[in-house]
């Protein structure tokens, strides 16, 4: 990671990291829902990655546009 970037394309790229986040994030809350009337614990593991990429994803938006949550 020795490319010297500038500000437009560090921004294109955190966006695509938010997108990725994202749909991460709308994947496992999928998944949780799901699971929870077969496999509980499963179900349990897969919210706790839902609010993982929550969380990225609240950064990431933090970053963007400071102040916008």
């Amino acid at each position: 990671m020795t490319d010297v970037v500038d500000s437009d394309e560090l921004l294109r790229r955190i966006q695509r990291a938010r997108a990725c986040a994202v749909e991460e994030e709308r994947s496992w809350r999928a998944r949780s829902d799901e699971l929870r009337p077969s496999d509980p614990e499963a179900a349990g593991d897969a919210a706790v990655r839902t609010l993982a990429y929550e969380a990225v994803v609240r950064v990431l938006d933090e970053v963007i546009k400071p102040g916008s949550r």
